[in-house]
């Protein structure tokens, strides 16, 4: 059992019917996954994390032609969530990758050497030394080694302040949440969310050493992110708006 700060993902009965399509939108061919749920009561519609694709949940017994006329509807919105989001970019030289929110160009460099962020008066550069073939491999582990110190840090600073310690702290890329807190008391991160504004990165962090608290997103549990992220309802609005065009990037 674990709660996580995600995008929640519809849950279908063992056997339920499931449909893998394709749907045509914004100049964009998405694949479409169509699943009913009994335990839903109207049709909802998501944009999957990475701009990977679309998820309609429907009630059970809903027609393809209702399914249609539903996509049809929210067209418009659709095309502007899209337009939001970027296509997936490659990371390569001469791209621009946000770093705690900042934005730095990649800068690749051949020899030996460590990757390196570099602010100065030319601007913010990101600079990768070695094999051109292995630079999108070491921007990751550039970023998960960072994401090890920062959120290492604020773990350590918020558990202090609850009375909590987290059994463990991992990090990996996942797309269908950001962070999540096991009944064990483990805590997993997206080492994505390195590219975030830095008070974003510390509202994460908060939101699952609270879970270590109260494993659920009742009222106790917002009141105590609250307490221990006073930015939250900001962080937690800029995350849902800009996080898809971070799991769209790349390695």
């Amino acid at each position: 059992m674990s709660f996580g700060f995600s995008r929640r993902r519809p849950t279908t009965r063992p056997g339920a019917g499931v449909r893998h399509l394709t749907h045509e939108v914004a100049g964009r061919t998405l694949p479409l996954r169509v699943a009913e749920n009994p335990r839903a009561k109207r049709l909802t519609l998501r944009i999957k994390p990475g701009n990977k694709g679309l998820a309609v949940t429907t009630p059970v017994g809903i027609s393809m032609l209702e399914v249609e006329r539903f996509l049809h509807r929210n067209r418009d919105w659709l095309e502007e969530r899209l337009e939001k989001i970027p296509d997936r970019p490659q990371v390569r030289p001469g791209i621009k990758i946000p770093i705690r929110g900042v934005n730095h160009e990649i800068v690749h460099e051949p020899g030996r050497g460590v990757t390196e962020a570099v602010r100065d008066d030319n601007g913010a550069r990101l600079v990768v030394r070695g094999d051109r073939v292995h630079l999108p491999r070491k921007v990751a582990d550039f970023l998960k080694k960072e994401a090890k110190a920062d959120i290492g840090a604020l773990v350590e600073k918020h558990t202090a302040t609850i009375g909590r310690r987290a059994k463990a702290i991992r990090y990996k890329d996942t797309v269908s949440r950001w962070g999540s807190c096991s009944s064990e008391g483990n805590l997993s991160f997206s080492w994505r969310i390195m590219m975030a504004p830095r008070p974003v990165i510390d509202y994460l962090v908060a939101h699952e050493v609270a879970h270590l608290v109260h494993m659920n997103h009742g009222k106790e549990f917002w009141a105590l992110c609250e307490d221990l992220c006073p930015d939250t309802e900001r962080c937690k609005a800029w995350l849902k708006k800009n996080g898809s065009a971070l799991q769209a990037i790349q390695f």
